[in-house]
């Protein structure tokens, strides 16, 4: 697909506004990127790797925290709400491998970081880097090259 931006606009600019609602809600920006790249690990999906961690570290983000995201468990790095979401990202991302959908244990979590509104924008967050994901493995967008 040459220009996927272009070919299907109308879509390209409803998940822009999805974007925009995510940017605008009180879940810090750092925990939003994290979630962006651990999603995008998951689903191996390296333009939206290379992207997202890039935009973090313009944003300040450190070497050790983006090179620990995969292992965030086991890294020093995180704050608790943000390994809450961590914790929601991959169960939402991984949903079909848990029959239950997200566990008790990491919606409850989530839900103690995070008022509800924040929740929410924290969820469509989620929803979104999984939509990227998926367009972008699909059309094999190759890291480093802009999108079109």
């Amino acid at each position: 697909m040459s220009n996927m931006p272009a070919i299907a606009a109308g879509g390209f600019k409803a998940m822009l506004n999805l974007e925009g609602f995510v940017a605008r809600s009180r879940v810090p920006a750092a925990t939003l990127e994290l979630v962006r790249i651990r999603v995008s690990q998951i689903n191996g999906c390296g333009f939206c790797v290379d992207m997202h961690a890039r935009d973090a570290k313009k944003a300040g983000e450190t070497d050790e925290r983006l090179w620990s995201v995969a292992a965030w468990r086991e890294a020093p790095y995180f704050t608790d709400e943000e390994r809450a979401a961590l914790a929601l990202a991959e169960a939402a991302t991984r949903i079909a491998d848990n029959p239950a959908g997200v566990p008790d244990d990491v919606w409850d979590d989530a839900a103690d970081a995070f008022d509800e509104e924040s929740l929410a924008a924290l969820l469509f967050a989620i929803a979104a880097i999984n939509a990227w994901n998926r367009l972008n493995v699909t059309t094999r967008q190759v890291a480093g090259t802009p999108i079109g």
